[in-house]
C-alpha cells in the first residue's frame, strides 16, 4: 500500500494516517486513490472494529495540493480522472475519500489538529466522530479557487449544521476556529490530545459487540433522513437479526457474569 497513507493495526483498531507531512497532507491525485484503497482494505478485514483517522505532521489536511489544482485547470492527463464516476458506487474518485468512511460498517473517529481545509475538511466530515485540538482551524475553502465543494460535502455537512450555516461557510470560505466549529456542530468535541482520546474511544467501542455496532451505524446512516416507515422498519429488522445471535448472547452473559465479553468478528 502506498506510504501516502499509513495503515497499522493494533488489536481490532485500524490506525489510518495521511502521510504527506511536508505538504500538510495536501491531496494529490495519487493520495486520493491511496485513501480510497485504504478504506477498501479495511472494509475487507472483518477483524477491524474501529478506525482512527488522523494526519501526520503539523496538520490533518490542507486540502487540494496546489500543483494538482494547476494541472486540473490546465486539463492535464490524470487529474481529470478523479471526476470519473466509479461503477457500483454513488460517487466519483474525488468524492470517495470522504464517502468511504461513511460506507464502512465500523465507527470512524477523526483526530484533527492544525488545519482541515477544503478537501481535508470533507474527508474529516466523512468520519462518524471528530475530535479536534483547541488550535485546529477548518474551512470549506473551495470558493477561494472559484470552485464548489465536490468531495461528498452534500452527504455529510447536511447532517451536522443548518442549511443557512452550510451556505454561509461555503459562500465565504472563512476559517473557523475549533470553539466555533464545536458550537456549529462541525466537530464532536475539543480535546487537548485528540489522537490519544480517539484511541481511548476506539478501545471502548472495540470492546462492544461488533455486530451491534455495525447495525447501529447502518441504522443511523440509512434512517437519519429517511421516512418514519424506513427508520422504524430498519430498527425492527436489525434488532430481530441481533436477538439471540452469538455476540448478543455473549454480551448478555458477560454482563450477568461480570466479566469482559469475548466477541466474534463480524464474519463469524
Amino acid at each position: 500500500m502506498s506510504e501516502l497513507v499509513k495503515l497499522t493495526m493494533t488489536g481490532h483498531v485500524a490506525d489510518v494516517r495521511l502521510n504527506r507531512p511536508d505538504k500538510y497532507n495536501a491531496l494529490s491525485p495519487d493520495m486520493f486513490m491511496a485513501i480510497v484503497e485504504t478504506g477498501h482494505t479495511i472494509a475487507r478485514d472483518t477483524s477491524v472494529r474501529v478506525v482512527v483517522l488522523s494526519g501526520e505532521g503539523r496538520g490533518f489536511c490542507a486540502g487540494l495540493d496546489y500543483q494538482s489544482f494547476a494541472e486540473m485547470g490546465a486539463g492535464r492527463t490524470g487529474v481529470g480522472d478523479l471526476m470519473a464516476r466509479i461503477e457500483g458506487q454513488p460517487g466519483n474518485h474525488a468524492q470517495m475519500p470522504g464517502l468511504i468512511w461513511k460506507q464502512l460498517p465500523v465507527p470512524v473517529i477523526a483526530a484533527l489538529h492544525g488545519v482541515a481545509f477544503g478537501g481535508g475538511l470533507q474527508i474529516a466530515l466523512g468520519a462518524d466522530i471528530r475530535l479536534a485540538a483547541p488550535s485546529t482551524r477548518m474551512s470549506v475553502m473551495e470558493i477561494k479557487w472559484g470552485l464548489i465543494p465536490d468531495m461528498s460535502l452534500t452527504q455529510t455537512l447536511r447532517d451536522l449544521v443548518r442549511l443557512d450555516v452550510a451556505k454561509e461557510l461555503t459562500f465565504s470560505g472563512r476559517i473557523v476556529e475549533a470553539q466555533e466549529a464545536a458550537a456549529l456542530g462541525l466537530i464532536t468535541r475539543i480535546c487537548d490530545d485528540p489522537l490519544a482520546e480517539a484511541h481511548r474511544m476506539a478501545a471502548e467501542f472495540a470492546a462492544k459487540s461488533p455486530h451491534a455496532i455495525a447495525a447501529a451505524k447502518r441504522l443511523f446512516e440509512t434512517a437519519w433522513r429517511g421516512t418514519a416507515e424506513t427508520g422504524l422498519g430498519l430498527e425492527a429488522s436489525l434488532q430481530r437479526a441481533l436477538i439471540g445471535s452469538p455476540n448478543q448472547v455473549e454480551a448478555a452473559a458477560a454482563n450477568f457474569e461480570k466479566r469482559a465479553p469475548r466477541f466474534k468478528n463480524r464474519d463469524a
